[in-house]
């Protein structure tokens, strides 16, 4: 990898010497770019973890913790209360489509499930973690947005569908490669 960046930097700097002006006009551009992309990206953010604030501050994220319990005590496998709540919470930010909020709450749940021995448990959150099924990808919709995409909304379904394959395929393969 150093060696990739290493060929990059010297193309660069060939770049440069031959071409300053188009060197540094391209530089300025894509630089004018990534600032504009980012600020987008952290305005979806700033609205998606604020609602995920005001869920847990008026305990709507409880109660959809405790409706949820049923279900992801089966699927993690365990009695843990707290672990459950922490996984479900991260689930809820994945199926919004916020890769980075939900990391927080996903390692408190998997040091939970570990510190109960719970291996599968933690097996189980890193692939619905890593498969991420989104029924809204909030993050994705930004970018094609902020890149200037006529109808950015245009990816909701082959999204949802796709989310839900790979989810679906991830958890029966840890369910069947489990320890017994």
């Amino acid at each position: 990898m150093n060696g990739i960046f290493a060929a990059i930097f010297f193309a660069s700097l060939l770049l440069f010497f031959s071409e300053p002006d188009g060197f540094l006009s391209a530089m300025l551009s894509g630089a004018e770019k990534a600032a504009t992309l980012s600020l987008s990206l952290l305005a979806a953010y700033c609205v998606w973890l604020g609602f995920f604030c005001v869920l847990e501050r008026c305990g709507a994220q409880r109660a959809l913790s405790r409706a949820f319990y049923p279900v992801a005590r089966r699927l993690f496998r365990t009695e843990d209360r707290e672990a459950v709540f922490l996984a479900s919470g991260n689930l809820s930010a994945n199926l919004l489509g916020l890769p980075g909020a939900p990391t927080p709450l996903g390692v408190r749940a998997t040091r939970r499930f570990l510190a109960a021995g719970n291996r599968y448990g933690a097996d189980m959150l890193f692939v619905l973690n890593a498969t991420s099924l989104q029924l809204l990808p909030a993050t994705a919709i930004a970018l094609r947005l902020a890149a200037g995409s006529a109808s950015p909304s245009d990816i909701f379904l082959p999204t949802l569908l796709s989310t839900l394959l790979s989810s679906l395929l991830g958890g029966l393969l840890v369910f069947a490669t489990r320890k017994r």
